[in-house]
């Protein structure tokens, strides 16, 4: 009845055959730790995915974006007391596209809506930081540094910000999933402490090319999206699971498993 109304449909026969289904695998297990969520081989690429996806959500650099946005606009001429209401307008805008990607993500897809966000991240980084190199001696060039700030804030709402929150849902079972997101969640403030210590002294070093840490970051995000993230877009949980699996033991059925005329027996690898 509450999927009913959640849903505004009477016809969930599918929904609920894929719930009753990822049950029944489950049954009998209980809540697993985060650090068992370690030591399991079967959940090595899950783990993974979610570390690099939640890492690079905060090590991208979009929050750091927000430390240049006060001292772009003023050199665009906006009015000193009117900047705290264009920041605030940058914030909006992560919120206005965050929102977009959360209704359109099971149209577009996840891998794409990742892939899109990072490499234009990765593309206004450059252009940033060609702006900010030119601040001084181009007239224009503080109307295109606050151009690539909204356009990096629009990028990573729209991608990473929206889709990252999902995945640990859709590739985790229901006894794993509480652990999972404990992982997320600290990972997340973790790498926010680490960027928001690191970023005075990154700007001291590299001036205005201080976001080519956070460019490598988008890039390496990006192509891991491209090889090693499979789509989750219109697929039951244990589709999902069975592409992990294939990539969990792929090195194992090579070199630790053979094929013995009754079963699978195991050597010592």
């Amino acid at each position: 009845a509450a999927l009913q109304k959640l849903r505004g449909t009477s016809d969930l026969s599918a929904e609920l055959e894929e719930m009753l289904a990822e049950q029944a695998v489950v049954k009998g297990q209980r809540a697993k730790n985060p650090w068992e969520l370690f030591q399991n081989p079967a959940l090595r690429w899950q783990l993974v995915s979610i570390v690099v996806l939640s890492s690079a959500m905060q090590l991208c650099g979009n929050d750091s974006m927000y430390f240049y946005a006060a001292y772009v606009f003023q050199e665009a001429g906006i009015p000193q007391d009117k900047i705290p209401y264009v920041v605030i307008g940058t914030g909006s805008c992560e919120l206005i596209t965050s929102v977009t990607c959360n209704v359109i993500i099971d149209y577009a897809g996840r891998r794409p809506l990742l892939l899109g966000g990072y490499i234009f991240m990765a593309g206004w980084a450059i252009v940033f930081m060609v702006a900010l190199s030119q601040q001084t001696q181009i007239s224009w060039m503080p109307y295109l540094s606050m151009a690539c700030i909204f356009a990096y804030i629009l990028s990573f709402g729209i991608g990473p910000a929206g889709v990252t929150g999902v995945l640990p849902t859709e590739v985790f079972d229901q006894m794993s999933r509480p652990a999972a997101y404990m992982i997320c969640g600290s990972l997340l403030w973790f790498n926010l402490f680490l960027v928001g210590t690191a970023f005075p002294f990154i700007v001291k070093s590299l001036a205005h090319f201080c976001y080519i840490p956070f460019l490598v970051v988008c890039v390496c995000t990006a192509l891991y999206v491209w090889f090693f993230l499979p789509e989750t877009k219109g697929k039951s949980f244990l589709e999902i699971s069975e592409e992990f699996r294939k990539r969990n033991f792929k090195t194992k059925t090579r070199v630790g498993f053979y094929k013995g005329p009754e079963e699978i027996k195991t050597t010592t690898l």
